[in-house]
């Protein structure tokens, strides 16, 4: 039963996209963030339905009467050049030129799941333009993994934290540890579309309140480091930056300590290896990773490829010990992971991504909070933000470069921004987000030039 509803939801989304191609995009990012059909049991485990939502969403681009310029901020410009130069590298990479063949389809499979992923991103880009489209991809992006957090976060407490949580099964983020930090990414998010309900609507804002909480205990039932670290420093930053700071360090503060009391005697001896690191074998095995990443990107100007964990690379410049040498280690960290994967130009690139995405979320809590329209976007830009500082934090310790979350959260200020600038609340169509969706016809509005910023 379960196989035909998962298929059969994204055949009538594939449907509805013909008439609306924007609902392509939020079909592709509920599929490619969520993973539904690998929670079945049948038919629908091998089905391809990313390859069906990405089809119906390059169709329905084709199709669109209103498509716009994906690249029209120095966010996705920088994307732009990091995924020529990612091409780059993994044409140059040690994969593509071994003549092992399950080392070239792992470096293979690695550049076609990336590039997959950021083409729908400038997609997305190109589709997405007033505010009932961007606050309904918000809505998709984070509800496709706070579900699943709120499941994890019963879990937990249902078995008193006495088992791991982990990630959508087949993804990017099915590890305990990565699963951990998209956990945490999403949680500012989830504030901010707390914010927006009205507060009449004491259902859903209940809702939302328990799905943050929850998600909040399936990042720490996770038993992951680094999705402990990330959840210190996003919780820092988000009290910082809540206009409710009294309220909410009660309610922080109350949260946190009933979960951690609830925690077994496992995850505190776990957490004490966070300052014992150099009795930890699997710290002092991510510190080897990281200086066998730095001797590549020394030697290597585009890095090793997709993925420098192959054993000439660690034979080459793991000068640890003689048994050990050869043995591929993870790189645990985005960083590490992109300069051992692309070099220092590569590494420069990503982190042009991060640093001009975290600005443009700064220009709209500036611009947008004094404008009674977009008060939402400003309030955008601060949770952006928030939730950024908690992926650069966890991020230094987990491989998760190429996950799509921070991408997805780069269209959200990149729109939002643009929406901003051409004034779009002066053409947003003047009726309920429902009522948009799903009338006869939608309204045709000529482009509008974009104002000067500030």
């Amino acid at each position: 039963m379960r196989d035909f509803i998962v298929v059969g939801a994204v055949v009538i989304g594939m449907i509805m996209t013909l008439r609306r191609p924007w609902f392509g995009v939020l079909l592709w990012t509920w599929v490619s963030i969520m993973n539904p059909h690998r929670f079945c049991w049948g038919f629908a485990v091998e089905a391809p339905v990313a390859a069906m939502a990405a089809g119906a969403t390059l169709f329905g681009l084709l199709i669109a009467r209103e498509r716009q310029n994906p690249f029209m901020s120095a966010p996705v410009k920088w994307l732009l050049v990091f995924t020529g130069w990612m091409t780059l590298s993994w044409l140059l990479g040690y994969g593509i030129r071994s003549s092992d063949a399950d080392i070239w389809l792992r470096d293979y499979d690695m550049w076609k799941r990336v590039m997959k992923t950021f083409l729908m991103i400038f997609v997305t880009m190109a589709l997405l333009r007033n505010r009932h489209q961007i606050v309904a991809f918000i809505w998709v992006v984070v509800m496709s993994l706070g579900i699943i957090g709120a499941k994890g976060g019963l879990f937990t407490l249902a078995t008193l934290g006495a088992y791991r949580v982990w990630g959508p099964p087949g993804s990017f983020i099915e590890d305990n540890n990565e699963f951990a930090l998209a956990l945490v990414t999403i949680i500012p998010l989830l504030y901010f579309l707390l914010l927006q309900v009205k507060l009449e609507q004491r259902m859903l804002r209940l809702g939302l309140w328990s799905i943050m909480v929850l998600c909040a205990i399936a990042a720490i039932g996770s038993q992951s480091r680094g999705g402990f670290l990330a959840l210190s420093a996003m919780v820092v930053v988000l009290w910082w930056r809540s206009p409710y700071k009294a309220k909410l360090a009660l309610f922080i503060g109350v949260t946190v300590a009933a979960i951690l009391l609830l925690m077994p005697d496992e995850y505190w001896e776990r957490m004490n290896t966070i300052m014992a690191y150099e009795e930890d074998l699997s710290a002092m095995n991510r510190i080897r990773s990281w200086w066998v990443a730095v001797e590549v990107a020394l030697h290597r100007v585009t890095g090793a490829g997709m993925l420098y964990q192959h054993p000439i690379v660690f034979y080459l410049w793991d000068y640890s010990t003689a048994q050990d040498q050869g043995k591929a280690i993870a790189a645990h960290s985005i960083y590490f992971q992109i300069l051992g994967n692309h070099g220092f130009a590569g590494l420069s690139f990503y982190l042009m991504i991060g640093v001009t995405t975290y600005q443009s979320a700064g220009w709209l809590r500036r611009h947008a909070r004094d404008i009674a329209e977009a008060k939402w976007a400003a309030m955008l830009g601060s949770m952006v933000q928030v939730a950024m500082a908690g992926f650069a934090v966890g991020g230094a310790f987990l491989s998760l470069a190429y996950v799509d979350i921070p991408f997805n959260m780069m269209v959200m200020v990149v729109l939002a921004r643009h929406w901003v600038e051409t004034r779009g609340w002066e053409r947003d169509p003047q009726m309920g987000f429902f009522e948009y969706c799903f009338k006869s016809r939608e309204p045709h509005r000529p482009p509008v030039a974009a104002a000067p910023a500030g």
